[in-house]
């Protein structure tokens, strides 16, 4: 395989059609077309399947989608910087955060940052634990804050926090008035979840029994799960920070056992040495953190 077969591939799979792919690429249809052909002796695999003018990925081309956008996520990084750098220039800050932590104190540890850097340019970016383990590593941010480890390599982390996980239960619901929830108590009620794949979600599951809740709602964002709760749609365990920082309206919130860890990571780049400004950054995070 070669980039331009990987190129040609992502086009295709991007815009379903080879002719609007050869135009995206500069490039003709029937050009597209050979080298897919090409993609699929090399790989021994079939990526489409053609139904009258309709182009249909098989089972095997999306799974070397899915890796093939893997590995684009450091050129987009890098498109990424060199547009900021262009626009804010080399003294900006850049920092990769999960929705949890950018969606409460993030504001409140900027506005603490302004007593000492007034004029240095803020880039928050906003994604999942891997990817911006991705973006600390190609060093696209100064730093990232994960809520779970993943295995990428270039990046040193350091344990920043460990919250232990609390019950949110609808105003007037059952259990309501409990002074503490135990995940037996939870047997039989409509749960709200995390995604799969998020690291929280292994150990909430393990708390429970299989088949003991009804797992009617996923979604990645903690915030979204209290405002659904609240909403009475079902219960939860969350992130107490969550909780603490956005009040939610309508939830009745819990010490829950088992206990389940919330860590919290800070990433930095094994060879990028940390800035000034990234270290009182963090200082003003920790004392946000604080006074929530």
């Amino acid at each position: 395989m070669n980039f331009k077969q990987i190129e040609t591939f992502r086009a295709v799979m991007l815009t379903r059609s080879m002719t609007v792919a050869a135009v995206q690429l500069h490039t003709s249809q029937p050009n597209v077309s050979r080298v897919i052909s090409q993609l699929e002796r090399e790989t021994g695999l079939t990526l489409f399947q053609r139904t009258g003018s309709r182009l249909i990925p098989t089972i095997e081309g999306e799974a070397l989608f899915k890796e093939v956008t893997r590995a684009f996520v450091g050129l987009d990084t890098l498109r990424e910087s060199a547009r900021s750098i262009r626009q804010l220039g080399a003294g900006a800050l850049r920092i990769g955060v999960v929705p949890a932590i950018a969606m409460t104190v993030m504001a409140l540890a900027i506005s603490k940052f302004r007593r000492y850097y007034a004029e240095v340019p803020i880039s928050v970016y906003t994604s999942d634990s891997r990817t911006v383990a991705n973006w600390t590593a190609t060093r696209f941010c100064d730093f990232g804050l994960v809520a779970y480890l993943v295995d990428v390599p270039g990046i040193r982390s350091a344990r920043w926090r460990n919250e232990k996980g609390v019950c949110i239960v609808p105003v007037g619901h059952r259990l309501a008035r409990r002074r503490r929830i135990v995940a037996k108590d939870l047997n039989g009620e409509d749960f709200i979840s995390l995604t799969q794949g998020d690291g929280t979600r292994i150990a909430i599951d393990a708390a429970f029994d299989p088949g003991a809740r009804r797992l009617t709602i996923e979604t990645p964002y903690a915030a979204t799960i209290c405002s659904m709760v609240g909403m009475g749609l079902g219960v939860s365990v969350v992130n107490p920070l969550v909780v603490r920082s956005l009040r939610p309206p309508g939830i009745v919130t819990m010490p829950f056992e088992p206990a389940i860890p919330f860590p919290s990571y800070i990433l930095h780049n094994e060879q990028h040495v940390e800035s000034p400004q990234s270290q009182v950054f963090f200082e003003c995070l920790q004392e946000a953190v604080r006074e929530r």
